[in-house]
């Protein structure tokens, strides 16, 4: 129907073992082995990208030498969640001048519309049939659900079971406390069951012979279905009169079989995949039901006591020896934590701080004209931290120096006329101006802010401040020394009792962390700080190791050594000290 094609591909989705989704070719047209790879590569780009994708062949290399430019069109079929399913590429020898991929990739879409809607009808009657399956389950389960007790749960089941599937006879039967076999527990459409007999013991049998395979067993088998062993089934229709089909499905809860359902049919109606299906969803969805309703059913002195003897015969049996062994390694542990000392550490959030901390303040009214310097820069004695505006100073001192000359001008004409009692005016006159004039000059000095020793600027940062206005006595840096400094533990006030000044202990910081390094209790301060709502007490300690770069602010955890107590007693403590206070609390 397209003009002008010559050549056509045809490509499936595929699953490679690792998962890996490819598409093979499965059709091609008009020779399959004619080499189609650039109709491959254009139809792998159309199923990635999903959508058409229209490419060219030229030269030596298209598909028709003789042409200009050969179209080669994909378009992907199928979408969703897991991508298209099928691609089909075709190539279009141009009739003329040129080719429209456009009316041909068209063309495409409207020939695979059919295989998109039997892909989608198709996958809509598996999700009806899922539907159905699932809807069928809940119904059971809702049937389940109505009865409080096991027996009763079990026989609803069972009934609902056989008119569903057309059975004979539906029979549930359980795994025994002991786990050494099956007991039955309801038969279908009966009011009373014996408990013994050739038929229960055929029943019986049947369900442990699905039970030792874990898996559902049918007699005769499906053809299509695994191969499975089948002795106990054959007797048991042996047993049975007018049955000719058997099927056994597993009830399974928490991981383990919990029981069996057999169902019987009458003769010449075989059980099916679907039957099958349904009984397998019963069985799942009824499993942990039936678990919680057979535990609920039992005592708590029966619960303790089955708990208590699956206990020891796992421990003395003659299996699970990884539990056995667990359980003497618990018992040593417990021995060893009785009786063996450890030492007893205290743990503690840690940082450093500088021995001295000296503040750069501003020392009159300006502006900031520069500041070369901010926090983690490394300074030197008399190096500039920031600079103020010094114009209105400079000004500001050019005038009193000039009124301190005209002063001393004046004071020196009353002194060549001996003019006594100007001189007596003009002498205080001029002092003032001295002083104001020396004042100015002070201030103009310290429109500079130096640092006072070689340290590390630890705050202060005027970088992006340049111009603005600051007031006299604000904080403008503050700087540690390099060498000098201290440890402040931040310890809990359930563990300040053993900590002693003079205790020793390592602190890992987390620049360092595999440096554990020595340190000192110098200090215990008894005022607590309130911090992420507990108490803490401030300890000042010293690091007993020179030479090791650090910075004021690096945090880290403290370990105080306490002496030695026994290991139980280390790692109980908190714990007993909890409960001494909770008891105290609320025993009267």
């Amino acid at each position: 129907m397209i003009s002008g094609a010559n050549a056509g591909l045809l490509m499936l989705r595929s699953l490679r073992p690792a998962g890996e989704q490819v598409f093979t070719p499965v059709a091609a047209w008009p020779d399959a082995g004619r080499e189609l790879k650039d109709l491959s590569h254009v139809a792998e780009r159309a199923a990635q990208e999903g959508r058409s994708v229209v490419a060219w062949a030229r030269g030596e290399g298209a598909l028709v030498p003789q042409s200009p430019a050969t179209a080669i069109v994909a378009h992907p079929i199928g979408g969703g969640t897991e991508g298209p399913y099928a691609v089909v590429v075709i190539a279009v020898a141009p009739r003329g001048n040129m080719v429209d991929p456009q009316a041909v990739a068209r063309q495409l879409q409207w020939g695979a519309g059919w295989l998109e809607t039997h892909g989608a009808r198709a996958y809509a009657q598996q999700s009806a049939r899922r539907v159905a399956l699932a809807a069928a389950g809940l119904d059971l389960v809702a049937v389940a659900g109505e009865h409080r007790h096991l027996n009763d749960c079990a026989m609803a089941v069972a009934n609902a079971l056989a008119q569903r599937l057309d059975c004979g006879r539906v029979s549930i039967g359980l795994v025994n406390r002991r786990r050494t076999g099956i007991k039955l527990k309801a038969v279908s459409h009966s009011a009373t069951m014996k408990r013994s007999g050739a038929l229960i013991d055929a029943i019986e049998n049947a369900m442990e012979e699905a039970l030792d395979q874990n898996a559902t067993v049918l007699y005769p088998s499906a053809p299509a279905g695994d191969q499975r062993i089948t002795i106990a089934h054959r007797q048991l229709l042996k047993e049975t009169e007018g049955r000719s089909a058997v099927m056994s499905v597993v009830i399974a809860a928490r991981g383990r079989p919990l029981g069996v359902i057999t169902l019987e049919r009458h003769r010449d109606t075989p059980f099916h995949a679907e039957a099958a299906n349904l009984a397998e969803v019963v069985a799942a969805l009824v499993g942990p039901l039936v678990a919680l309703q057979r535990d609920s059913d039992r005592r708590v002195a029966g619960r303790g006591l089955d708990m208590a003897s699956d206990g020891i015969g796992a421990l003395i049996g003659p299996r699970r020896p990884a539990l056995k062994l667990a359980a003497i390694g618990i018992a040593a542990l417990a021995l060893l934590l009785a009786f063996v000392h450890g030492e007893h550490r205290i743990s503690a959030k840690a940082f450093t701080e500088g021995v001295v901390q000296r503040a750069a303040v501003a020392p009159f009214e300006g502006f900031i004209k520069r500041a070369p310097v901010r926090a983690g820069d490394t300074v030197h004695a008399g190096d500039v931290l920031a600079a103020l505006d010094d114009k209105d100073l400079v000004l500001d001192r050019l005038r009193l120096q000039g009124e301190r000359d005209k002063q001393a001008q004046k004071y020196r004409d009353a002194l060549a006329k001996h003019d006594r009692p100007s001189m007596a005016v003009l002498a205080p006159q001029v002092e003032q101006a001295e002083a104001q004039l020396a004042l100015a000059k002070d201030k103009l000095d310290r429109a500079q802010v130096t640092a006072p020793f070689d340290g590390i600027v630890v705050s202060g940062d005027l970088s992006q401040s340049l111009g603005a206005p600051i007031e006299k006595g604000k904080v403008l840096f503050e700087i540690a020394p390099l060498n000098a400094y201290r440890l402040i533990l931040q310890v809990d006030e359930r563990d300040i009792r053993y900590v002693m000044v003079g205790e020793g202990g390592r602190i890992a910081l987390n620049g360092l962390p595999e440096q554990a390094l020595p340190l000192r209790v110098e200090k215990v301060t008894p005022v607590a700080v309130a911090e992420e709502g507990r108490n803490y007490f401030r300890v000042e300690a010293s690091l007993a190791t020179a030479g090791v770069e650090l910075r004021p602010g690096m945090e880290g955890v403290a370990k105080v050594e306490a002496g030695e107590e026994r290991l139980i007693w280390v790692w109980t403590y908190p714990v007993i000290d909890w409960l001494r206070l909770t008891a105290w609390k609320w025993l009267p």
